[in-house]
């Protein structure tokens, strides 16, 4: 089977996703188009040799509607062969948009791809497009519906992750963002966002809090507990009869917050590398995913990185580094203490808890954080992972060449 190559991998930045974050202004096709356009600068790439974009958009509507991959294709100038697919796979899609692409060259049915995602949340927020899982109450009552925050609460009291537990986490995040932002970590990757001008609109993650401390972090409220009260905790623990209360823990200091931004990934063989003088960065060793209980919905990344790793042959002992969606402190928490990964091997240069989620750029852009930050310590193996909502898991392990 022919192997899959990361040739290179760029990002936005992330901006606050809401009307007074500094991308409000740009429509989600100019943050696509901005790293289109990069990845084929920085590579001097012909894009008739592009056989498909894949890009995770989990609202795509309006701004983000009408397949937005194959529009920004064109928007960016590129040749007309390219294909285009948006991709729905909730917080993971930008990860599964790049383990799509993969597949396929190891398929050999294709050569080259164009794999991430973008998410512009301060222009459409979550969970516009209104699904029926959200607003039919026979859907609600059938499938035991909570929202995110109450499942992330609830697997906080089931596994006994207090408060501080879960603010000394979000704390570490922020400290780990604000030491790689400033020691240029992130600068080989990082795209600034410019406008028709050319002046540039955002250079930089603008949603890490570079004076957080416990301090702060404990003087903020609760989110979810509101909302629990209106009868969601009720059908939470309806599931789960040895819980007599929820502990409603997480607030916004512990939480990913809602983010702008887009990211993409150049996958492809080591034939079409070789044609097109492309020098590869690291392959894809393995990929998985899996469904997971949608009560505790954010628990599939477990058994995603187990089943990856048992794919590729390894064992976490292998790996050297590791990227886990901070969807939620307790999320990432839950995920260390079952994979009994030691702290400083996650997420060494902070997550979403500090730089925000942009939720179908997300698992692209972790995905690059990842092999930067391999390249960067000289290490060969990691692995990324990613939980969504409903009960989803996904997980990829790359190595470097």
């Amino acid at each position: 089977m022919p192997e899959a190559y990361i040739f290179d991998a760029v990002r936005t930045p992330r901006g606050k996703g809401e009307k007074e974050g500094s991308l409000y202004e740009v429509k989600p096709i100019e943050l696509l188009v901005t790293v289109f356009r990069a990845i084929v600068a920085r590579n001097a790439l012909d894009t008739s040799k592009i056989d498909d974009a894949i890009i995770g958009c989990v609202t795509a509507i309006r701004d983000q509607g009408a397949n937005i991959a194959k529009i920004a294709a064109i928007y960016a100038g590129w040749n007309d062969r390219v294909g285009g697919m948006t991709i729905n796979r909730r917080c993971a899609s930008g990860l599964e948009a790049c383990n799509l692409a993969a597949m396929k060259v190891q398929s050999g049915n294709d050569d080259l791809f164009l794999a991430g995602g973008v998410e512009s949340m301060s222009r459409i927020g979550m969970d516009e497009d209104q699904g029926d899982w959200f607003v039919n109450p026979l859907v609600n009552d059938a499938t035991a519906y909570i929202p995110q925050g109450i499942a992330a609460d609830l697997i906080a009291t089931i596994e006994g992750f207090d408060r501080e537990n879960l603010d000394q986490w979000a704390n570490d995040s922020h400290q780990k963002a604000s030491h790689a932002k400033k020691s240029g970590y992130f600068d080989q990757s990082l795209i600034p966002v410019k406008d028709l001008n050319g002046l540039t609109i955002l250079d930089h993650d603008e949603m890490i809090r570079e004076g957080t401390s416990m301090e702060r972090l404990f003087q903020l409220r609760p989110s979810f507990g509101q909302m629990g009260e209106i009868g969601f905790d009720a059908t939470a623990m309806s599931g789960y009869p040895e819980i007599e209360r929820i502990n409603h823990v997480h607030h916004i200091g512990n939480s990913s917050g809602m983010a702008d931004g887009a990211a993409a990934v150049l996958i492809g063989s080591e034939q079409i590398g070789k044609c097109l003088g492309l020098k590869p960065r690291a392959k894809f060793r393995a990929m998985a995913v899996v469904g997971s209980e949608p009560g505790t919905m954010f628990t599939g990344n477990v058994p995603a990185s187990r089943k990856a790793l048992k794919k590729a042959g390894l064992t976490v002992k292998d790996i050297d580094l590791f990227e886990v969606n901070e969807i939620f402190a307790a999320v990432v928490l839950k995920w260390q203490q079952d994979m009994e990964i030691p702290g400083d091997k996650i997420n060494p240069n902070g997550g979403t808890v500090a730089m925000g989620h942009p939720l179908g750029a997300t698992g692209a852009m972790l995905l690059g954080m990842l092999l930067d930050e391999l390249e960067r310590q000289d290490r060969t193996l990691g692995l990324c992972a990613l939980s969504a909502d409903g009960g989803i898991g996904v997980s990829t392990v790359i190595e470097r060449v």
